[in-house]
């Protein structure tokens, strides 16, 4: 019979008020009918995983696999309940917030780190000089690196902070938070181009190694499509994120709205 888990209540936080998404800014949000900026889906991707990890522990950070699709936003300071129900070890993860259904996603935890190899993903560098997005900056089968990211010391722990994560795990163990990787993942788009308001809409993230905070992480990235769908252009990603330029630590699929449908539009 299934399990459900006690639920994990979290006071959103919209940390990128100040970023170049306009997404997250109140009044430009507002003008693509949204009630405010949004909370990134990285970071509400960030309070899921807080449920496999208490489950799993460091074998979820180890192996973990976890995917997640963004329906509805979740708001600065209003409370995302997230619910979970585990099933023949499946966790089934809802995201409410204003009664509203805002992700779904589920977790698990496979047998072995399924073979990656980073042979299979190339590494390049970002593009020498950002320019608008158009045609051609995410062309179907296009190679795209990330700057190298660190989050060690006090920016470990303010990340900790910003997405409300309380458990043990990370500071007792020098481990960073896998939501990390997924702020990585959208780095692959904006080092890569200068884009306007834009949204994450879905993540499937297969964990292959512990990582530790401070290494330095990087992602190399495949664009796998490009298609309109209802008016917004999207884009999908399938990468490897490595540690210290050697060491995988997870697989990732990454899937956004590049230019929104009102965007497209203007």
């Amino acid at each position: 019979m299934p399990n459900r888990l006690e639920t994990y209540r979290v006071e959103a936080y919209n940390t990128a008020k100040q970023s170049e998404n306009k997404m997250h800014d109140d009044k430009v949000a507002q003008r693509f009918g949204f009630s405010g900026g949004l909370v990134p889906g990285v970071d509400v991707f960030a309070y899921m995983m807080h449920v496999p990890i208490a489950r799993w522990g460091r074998d979820f950070l180890s192996r973990g696999l976890i995917e997640a699709r963004f329906i509805k936003p979740v708001y600065d300071g209003e409370t995302a309940d997230v619910d979970a129900t585990e099933h023949e070890g499946v966790l089934t993860i809802e995201v409410f917030s204003r009664t509203e259904l805002c992700a779904t996603g589920t977790a698990s935890l496979p047998a072995s780190v399924p073979a990656v190899s980073l042979d299979d993903y190339v590494a390049v560098p970002v593009v020498a000089e950002r320019k608008p997005v158009g045609p051609a900056t995410f062309e179907t089968g296009k190679w795209l690196g990330t700057a190298p990211r660190r989050w060690a010391g006090q920016d470990a722990a303010d990340y900790l902070t910003d997405v409300r994560e309380t458990d043990p795990i990370f500071a007792r163990e020098g481990l960073a938070h896998p939501g990390l990787i997924q702020r990585v993942m959208n780095r692959v788009l904006v080092d890569n181009t200068i884009l306007g308001p834009w949204i994450h809409v879905g993540s499937r993230m297969q964990l292959l190694s512990a990582a530790r905070a401070g290494d330095e992480i990087t992602a190399r990235a495949k664009v796998t499509a490009n298609y309109e769908k209802k008016g917004h252009r999207f884009v999908e990603l399938d990468a490897l994120v490595v540690a210290n330029g050697t060491t995988s630590i997870a697989h990732c699929q990454h899937t956004a709205i590049y230019q929104p449908r009102e965007q497209a539009a203007a």
